[in-house]
């Protein structure tokens, strides 16, 4: 493969229709939801937003591929390794663990991406500033990307998110919004909405991991790299007791979620969101005539897995 075509990525601006959601459980509170997960059926949710500044950044220094991490059901190594094969760039992936079959595992493969596997105790490095060096040395031409597509770039490539809301405000028939409701994984997607929208409204963070995970000091960090005042956003715990634990108050909330309304959810992210926001509004945390943006982040591609977990509830 050759370098990243700079113009062909320059050339997609995928865009998300807003739309109205409806819930018993809203009391009063108006909802829409952004479905970023409509964006491509493989380069799906807020992955693209996060990975496109990174691609630029990488064809402009005449790359021949990207570098990252991620999990055995990772979103964004999926967003990146269909990026790959789609734009014609080639892809590495570092994944946390031991080498296994899942469905992502194959679409990864499938899809061109170089895996190599780093064990549980190799993953926890990738926070050391040496990590990247190794890989540097085998893979020089390409550009190592944050797990995720985390850093700034990756924040700033989600600043337009709030444009797209606004341009689509008068089909929905409202005249402003309060705020974001949002899955925060890693924190970039929800820094990118502070920055983006100056400190107009609230962005709410559902936490699909736990607290200690260190979010709220990668966000800090983030918006003090963008110069932007640490205000603006609220972090909400969601994980449920833990990363990609699942429980059947969850699953039947789904369930009954996407019964009501249509929308297809995961139990890691988007349900967990949801369902957050269910309970901040019977605890009186929202109140009625709040006008809320749901970001569908996408990620429906894990449900195949999810699947399997989902049986033993």
């Amino acid at each position: 493969m050759t370098s990243i075509p700079l113009s062909a990525i320059s050339a997609w601006r995928p865009q998300a229709p807003l739309q109205r959601l409806h819930f018993d459980w809203l009391a009063g509170v108006e909802l829409a939801v952004l479905r970023l997960d409509l964006i491509d059926p493989l380069i799906s949710g807020n992955k693209w937003f996060k990975l496109a500044p990174h691609l630029h950044r990488a064809a402009e220094q005449g790359a021949r591929g990207i570098i990252s991490l991620g999990g055995a059901h990772s979103n964004h190594l999926h967003a990146l390794a269909a990026a790959g094969q789609r734009f014609s760039f080639a892809t590495v992936g570092l994944l946390r663990g031991h080498p296994q079959e899942t469905p992502t595992v194959a679409d990864l493969q499938r899809f061109g991406m170089q895996l190599h596997w780093l064990g549980y105790g190799g993953y926890r490095e990738r926070h050391r500033a040496e990590f990247w060096a190794p890989w540097q040395v085998h893979y020089p031409d390409f550009l190592p990307v944050p797990e995720g597509g985390g850093g700034l770039p990756g924040a700033l490539g989600c600043a337009g998110l709030p444009a797209m809301v606004a341009a689509q405000l008068p089909a929905l028939g409202w005249g402003d919004y309060h705020g974001w409701w949002l899955a925060a994984g890693t924190g970039t997607t929800l820094a990118g909405l502070v920055i983006g929208e100056g400190g107009q409204r609230t962005v709410h963070g559902a936490l699909a991991v736990p607290p200690d995970h260190g979010v709220a000091e990668q966000v800090r960090g983030l918006l003090s790299e963008a110069a932007v005042r640490d205000a603006g956003y609220r972090l909400v715990d969601a994980c449920r007791g833990g990363f990609a634990r699942q429980d059947a108050e969850l699953l039947a909330f789904m369930t009954q979620s996407e019964a009501q309304s249509g929308l297809p959810l995961e139990p890691l992210y988007t349900a967990k969101a949801l369902l957050a926001l269910r309970e901040a509004i019977e605890r009186g945390e929202i109140c009625a005539g709040t006008r809320l943006i749901f970001m569908h982040t996408g990620g429906l591609q894990g449900r195949r897995a999810a699947s399997v977990a989902a049986s033993e509830f």
